[in-house]
């Protein structure tokens, strides 16, 4: 499964509202589970079974939570049985299809 989510704290306290120490402190943890993983600028994309991403997640989310008085957590998951390695796989069909004249299939 691929999962994206976004964690962060509420009611920091912070007079610029900033939150990049609480995401990194999420980061690290995705970076240290070993599972392929790719962060942008609004989520982090981890890719793995049912219950290690999950692991993940909350593991993540617990290391925010020292950051504010609340966390919230946006999570979106692509659930497909059998398929692995679709962190990349699902880019490079995208990338074919832009290449294409559109009418290929990118299988999403």
């Amino acid at each position: 499964m691929l999962v994206a989510f976004s964690v962060a704290p509420s009611g920091t306290g912070r007079s610029d509202g900033s939150v990049h120490d609480a995401v990194a402190a999420a980061v690290r943890v995705v970076r240290s589970s070993g599972l392929p993983h790719r962060t942008t600028s609004m989520f982090t994309e981890i890719e793995g079974e049912w219950d290690e991403v999950m692991d993940v997640v909350k593991r993540a989310t617990e290391a925010v939570l020292p950051f504010g008085s609340r966390v919230s957590l946006v999570l979106k998951a692509d659930i497909r049985p059998g398929r692995t390695g679709e962190i990349e796989a699902k880019i490079e069909r995208l990338e074919r299809a832009l290449q294409d004249d559109g009418s290929s299939d990118t299988d999403d």
